[in-house]
């Protein structure tokens, strides 16, 4: 015989009993699935009449009645349901937000929304975000006097009060002068030595004194910040900036150096060293940090082969070739950037062997309309002579002597003196290797 357990009973009379919400909404549910509005509709309206105080029930009820055009109706649902729930702050900042946007503008509906407002911040003093929409309301309204006293009840210690404070006293007409300055530095200066560690009100704390040309100050306030959350990578990053701002150098690289040393992905704190060591005509450093923001944060074929070619220029393929692999990841397929690779990759000493194939590759890859650049050729015979392929090296030292434009005087010698040395090698050509080197010399002069 099957014994089904007592709770599997009890469970299942339960939700099958009258009036369960709950089912009624999983059958609304599933009626949707299956197509069937109408029985939809009424499973959702059946399980809010069960329960008429569960938030997500009446939500949906509202968004039905404003689809068919009962706006009335759905006003009267939210009414209903705010008068119900006092209490629940969510509920009614809601029911003020829906009244201002079904009013249109509607003087009734926009005193309803402040009569609510009202009532909810005497059961809730101080809360920013009842304040917000009240000040908002009195904004447009053009009354400043209210505007004035709404700001002085947010509370000067909480973050979030202080935060909005400083953001609705910069829209205030008189935001600039120097008492209204005054009250926001007071306000700032006081919540942050309570909170010192809290991100958000040092950073704007910061900013405002930096926006203000109090750049001392600016940097107080977040070597401060730092002290009490050292883990604050992001403002630690933001206090090197703005320690080079003040042309405290050694200070602002010794700051972005330790947020590197603690993690090494900080993008802006790559980038920023990158533009303050080429200021001060450091390009290893520079190219370091460069590359390491490419890593990080991505670039165009044409930034990670700008920066590989200054690699190669500085006699270190290895970071070129590193850099290039990452580059190929990004974006596979392009040309430019698996020719220059074949490069990097044949100059590191470490690589060499591998670099005939990614010559091969990058050259299968090539569009028949496509020209190879000079260097990638004369690259490529290098990887032929290597590999004992003489001929083949041949006619890719004569492809990259052809390529070079007129003004590459420089390169083409090269080109020319090493033909003359692969036939000088194989005791061939003996005159035309002659002939080389003197039109080499030619160029040079």
């Amino acid at each position: 015989m099957l014994r089904v357990p007592i709770t599997f009973l009890f469970l299942t009379a339960s939700l099958f009993a009258a009036g369960n919400p709950r089912l009624d909404f999983a059958l609304g549910v599933l009626a949707g699935f299956r197509g069937d509005a109408n029985e939809a509709a009424r499973r959702f309206e059946q399980a809010r009449l069960a329960d008429p105080l569960a938030m997500p029930l009446v939500r949906r009820a509202i968004d039905a009645r404003l689809a068919a055009g009962e706006r009335a109706a759905a006003i009267q649902l939210y009414r209903e349901i705010a008068a119900a729930r006092a209490d629940a702050l969510s509920i009614q900042l809601g029911y003020a937000d829906f009244l201002e946007q079904q009013g249109h503008g509607d003087s009734l509906a926009l005193k309803l929304a402040d009569a609510t407002l009202e009532s909810a911040l005497a059961k809730n003093p101080g809360r920013p975000e009842i304040i917000r929409r009240m000040f908002q309301h009195a904004q447009a309204a053009g009354d400043n006097p209210r505007q004035m006293k709404l700001l002085g009840e947010l509370a000067p210690d909480d973050p979030a009060s202080v935060l909005l404070y400083t953001t609705l006293s910069r829209g205030m007409a008189d935001a600039k002068n120097a008492d209204a300055l005054a009250m926001v530095d007071a306000r700032l200066l006081h919540a942050f030595e309570t909170h010192p560690e809290n991100p958000e009100l040092a950073r704007e704390a910061s900013d405002h004194f930096r926006d203000s040309k109090r750049t001392d100050q600016a940097i107080d306030i977040l070597q401060r910040h730092v002290a009490a959350a050292p883990s604050s990578l992001e403002l630690r990053t933001r206090l090197g900036i703005l320690d080079f701002t003040a042309k405290r150098d050694a200070e602002g690289e010794a700051e972005l150096k330790a947020v590197l040393d603690i993690n090494p992905h900080q993008a802006l704190a790559h980038q920023s060293l990158a533009k303050f060591y080429r200021l001060r005509n450091q390009p290893e450093p520079a190219r370091f940090h460069a590359g390491e923001l490419l890593k990080i944060r991505g670039g165009s074929p044409a930034d990670f082969i700008t920066l590989a070619d200054e690699w190669l220029a500085a006699n270190d393929p290895k970071q070129a070739r590193l850099l290039l692999e990452r580059a190929i990841f990004d974006h596979p397929g392009n040309r430019e950037l698996a020719e220059k690779l074949a490069i990097a990759t044949r100059r590191d000493p470490e690589t060499r062997e591998q670099a005939a194939r990614l010559f091969r590759e990058a050259e299968a890859n090539r569009p028949a309309d496509a020209k190879s650049e000079p260097a990638f050729l004369l690259e490529s015979a290098e990887a032929l002579i290597a590999s004992g392929q003489s001929k083949s090296a041949e006619e890719r030292l004569r492809a990259a002597i052809r390529a070079y434009p007129a003004e590459a005087k420089k390169e083409t010698a090269t080109a020319l003196r090493r033909l003359a040395q692969l036939w000088e090698t194989e005791n061939r050509n003996a005159e035309a290797a002659r002939a080389l080197r003197q039109r080499a010399d030619g160029l040079d002069r």
